[in-house]
């Protein structure tokens, strides 16, 4: 069984490594959407893979970190796409979640990118 929860998170970031020119070298912000996702048997007596509030919990720190911030500007994200974003916030959740096993990253209503360990 899979659960997950979803979080918003307003940032801006500039990609330095794309060509000079690219739209996306430029600074810009976006409304990210996260979603953080664990998997594994359903815990009885509770009924549940793991409570939601676990994931809050544990997410916390990250939002607080990104949220309304220039994610250039933080340690292990100085090319903030959303696939390092991705694989960042695994990085920092994992000890946390065990059984986390998807991190999701909107940033525009119609791209995003999935991230699933390794």
């Amino acid at each position: 069984m899979e659960i997950f929860k979803v979080f918003y998170i307003e940032a801006a970031h500039s990609l330095p490594n794309v060509p000079a020119g690219h739209k996306c070298r430029r600074l810009h912000g976006h409304s990210f959407r996260v979603e953080i996702h664990v998997s594994g048997p359903v815990q009885e007596p509770e009924g549940w893979v793991q409570d939601f509030a676990d994931l809050s919990a544990a997410f916390k720190p990250l939002f607080e970190q990104l949220d309304h911030h220039y994610l250039n500007e933080i340690e292990g994200l100085e090319n903030p796409t959303s696939e390092n974003l991705a694989h960042w916030i695994w990085q920092r959740l994992q000890p946390e979640l065990p059984l986390l096993s998807k991190v999701v990253i909107q940033e525009t209503c119609t791209a995003g990118c999935v991230y699933t360990g390794g």
